[in-house]
């Protein structure tokens, strides 16, 4: 990024924090949030229930772990290691136990003494679905509404980079065609709402940030397979705008991953919507203004403000 953007992202940081829209801790994309900012996620998401009405078989909340026998059975360690969180706790004895404090007390690396744990952070909130999936799915498949926090280590000072945020996300199982069809319905209504809270979206070919050189090779395929579609609006760089909402067809990756068949017994294809809310709330306050009162009355309206 050049200077410019690295000017604009500590501007616009500084005006969020003025504002009490978020609360830093002292660790680069970790970040409290304010009321006001928790109103606008309110908001928003109260728009998405409105749009989503009939359009899913049911809703669930996972928390932001999930197993760790279900993630090595996944591909993420290969594709995308510098992102991942992995849980570590301390499982020893007195003996350990006090070698942990002496080495925490004299500042070495008390860390290594932790054991893993029995979970992994999740890195999307669809990631504890498929394994709850395994078996024979129902004729018409099964279309979920989720919602939840997730993790990745990607530590920046841009503030619609954090490492911890939520995502709410409609994710589609069933046959390819129907994966693609949910996948591209969603994309419209998503723009549709952004529209509505007159965020200047613009709908890209995207691909995921895969890792090295291997990850050169599979951001090609998944761009020239047209996988993966970002709507992205500007909100610390006009230059590289920001993915607000990224909609995903899988293919049978999990259908296969996870032992997910159709009725006829054929792995099952999936395919997902997601909306970042922190940076859908950025975008508004970058877009609108920092002071909400002072935005445009049809998006205090959609929003509910």
């Amino acid at each position: 990024m050049c200077s410019t953007d690295a000017d604009a992202r500590a501007a616009f940081l500084a005006e969020l924090v003025a504002a009490g829209h978020l609360h830093p801790t002292g660790v680069p994309g970790l970040y409290g949030r304010g009321g006001v900012f928790e109103a606008v996620v309110r908001g928003f998401d109260a728009l998405v229930d409105a749009a989503a009405v009939g359009q899913s078989d049911e809703r669930r909340h996972y928390p932001p772990l999930f197993a760790r026998a279900d993630y090595v059975r996944t591909s993420h360690i290969q594709s995308f290691p510098d992102l991942l969180g992995s849980v570590h706790a301390f499982t020893g004895k007195d003996r350990e136990h006090m070698e942990l404090l002496r080495k925490f007390h004299e500042h070495e690396d008390w860390t290594r003494d932790l054991a893993p744990a029995a979970v992994m952070m999740v890195p999307a909130v669809c990631y504890p679905l498929y394994p709850s999936l395994a078996g024979t799915l129902p004729e018409a498949g099964r279309t979920v509404d989720m919602e939840g926090w997730v993790f990745r280590h990607e530590p920046s000072d841009d503030p619609a980079r954090m490492m911890c945020f939520r995502q709410r996300e409609f994710v589609r199982v069933g046959t390819g065609a129907s994966a693609l069809a949910h996948r591209d319905a969603w994309l419209e209504r998503a723009r549709a709402l952004l529209d509505r809270v007159e965020l200047p979206v613009t709908p890209v070919v995207a691909n995921d940030p895969f890792f090295g050189r291997g990850g050169r090779l599979a951001k090609a395929t998944q761009r020239e397979q047209v996988l993966k579609w970002e709507l992205v609006v500007p909100i610390t760089s006009t230059e590289a705008p920001t993915a607000v909402a990224s909609a995903n067809y899988h293919l049978d990756y999990f259908g296969q991953t996870f032992g997910i068949a159709q009725a006829d017994g054929s792995p099952a294809h999936t395919s997902c919507i997601g909306f970042g809310v922190e940076r859908i709330a950025l975008a508004l306050f970058k877009t609108h203004g920092a002071s909400p009162a002072a935005w445009p009355a049809p998006v205090r309206a959609a929003l509910e403000l």
